[in-house]
């Protein structure tokens, strides 16, 4: 029996957010459109098997198909990254930098990590969160005036703290990362080196940014994002770690693994092996260039006054908005967005100055430069008169037109409400 038959309700939900996703330009940078493969992979039923354990090392039974999944998995994501070692089973990325930390520390051992504020993330040592609890974190962050990471400064503060562990890595930090000179300086401080590549994954195996896995002790990634894959973490690393890295994700914090998502993960990591997935990598960051540059012909302030990655910051301090009111804005003419903290920003989490937009989702369904002057243009237009709703909604009807052409993978033709 199907959802729509065995539970309306449920089916329901699903077909709003088919409507949602279709309706909507999707400008988080964190979120993307997965394929129809991806999405049959995520629902198979390889969702019902217990599988604690590693390929040939399981603890139940009747394992050998599930062995075959993280097998596959396990040797493209190997091949895709070039890596020594793998591990797939992380349920998300939190966990895998949980499972990472377990690996190369001890509690209350030393870590410096980039600041939530200035482009980080909660498992970056945020004192709310488990990685600030367990270990004693000391962050760097972006230089004031260029608003970039100044690497002679991020020397200096590891040579005064001495850290056991450098991570580097961000969620919201729209320049390239200077692997090389972090390794440099996690040697002169005998430090190991951890990259977070959560959110630059799909663009480092589309080759338009530089990998970190020949540097970094450990790599861990979600395998949404830019790498287009469904949600779930993994993690990398050199052959001396791989005993310290899997046990540390299996027993030590995460009993059966979603064999569904691992399977999907080998998925995705087989389309990302793709030349075309090169060219996908290519587009997103070529459109976050548009983006930038056409906001910025508007009038609008861009942090570090550009990217060169898939994301970008809006400062939003010279307008009548702060970053809650602009995100909602724009929802409510169908362009999805999220409220972002910005560097040495003077107003709350839950307010913020600014917003964060990115390209992922938007490439994922064919758009373009053309699409990223039009998006610029109705970004402008709301947040300069947020108040008027006649505008609103004529604005909401072109984005919809526009999105109408451009479908979304995985998602049927909808029939009218």
């Amino acid at each position: 029996m199907s959802l729509e038959q065995s539970d309306p309700e449920a089916f329901e939900i699903v077909r709003l957010e088919q409507r949602r996703q279709t309706e909507k330009i999707v400008l988080i940078a964190s979120e993307n459109h997965t394929s129809s493969a991806v999405l049959e992979a995520t629902g198979s039923v390889l969702t019902d098997k217990y599988a604690e354990g590693y390929p040939g090392r399981r603890y139940y039974g009747g394992v050998e198909c599930v062995d075959l999944a993280e097998n596959l998995a396990l040797e493209r994501v190997a091949r895709l990254f070039g890596a020594d070692h793998a591990n797939v089973q992380p349920h998300a990325g939190a966990m895998a930098n949980m499972a990472a930390y377990r690996a190369l520390l001890l509690p209350g051992d030393r870590v410096l990590a980039m600041n939530l504020s200035h482009g980080g993330h909660l498992t970056h040592g945020a004192g709310f969160n488990f990685s600030g609890k367990m270990y004693e974190f000391a962050w760097y962050g972006v230089d004031q005036e260029s608003e970039r990471l100044d690497y002679d400064a991020i020397e200096a503060q590891a040579r005064e703290f001495k850290p056991k562990l450098l991570v580097a890595g961000a969620s919201a930090y729209p320049r390239l990362l200077d692997f090389v000179r972090l390794r440099a300086i996690a040697d002169s401080v005998g430090a190991r080196l951890m990259v977070d590549m959560a959110h630059i994954a799909g663009l480092v195996a589309g080759g338009v940014h530089p990998s970190p896995v020949p540097y970094a002790d450990v790599v861990t990634s979600t395998t949404h994002k830019t790498l287009r894959g469904p949600r779930g973490g993994l993690i990398l690393c050199k052959e001396e770690l791989a005993k310290k890295v899997d046990a540390a994700v299996f027993p030590y914090m995460q009993g059966g693994p979603f064999m569904h998502a691992i399977l999907a993960k080998a998925v995705c990591f087989q389309e990302a092996l793709q030349p075309a997935f090169t060219v996908y990598a290519r587009a997103v960051v070529e459109n976050a260039s548009v983006l930038a540059s056409s906001l910025q012909s508007c009038g609008v302030r861009i942090v570090s006054g550009g990217t060169d990655n898939h994301l970008m910051l809006l400062d939003l301090r010279d307008t009548k908005l702060n970053g809650k009111q602009a995100q909602e804005a724009l929802d409510q003419v169908q362009l999805s967005t999220n409220k972002n903290m910005l560097p040495f920003d003077p107003l709350p989490p839950a307010e913020t100055s600014g917003i964060r937009l990115g390209t992922p989702a938007a490439t994922t369904r064919g758009m373009g430069a053309t699409e990223m002057e039009q998006i610029a243009a109705w970004i402008t237009r709301r947040l300069t008169a947020p108040e008027d709703n006649a505008e609103a909604d004529k604005i909401a009807d072109e984005v919809k037109d526009v999105a109408a052409t451009f479908p979304v993978p995985g998602v049927p033709d909808l029939v009218p409400a």
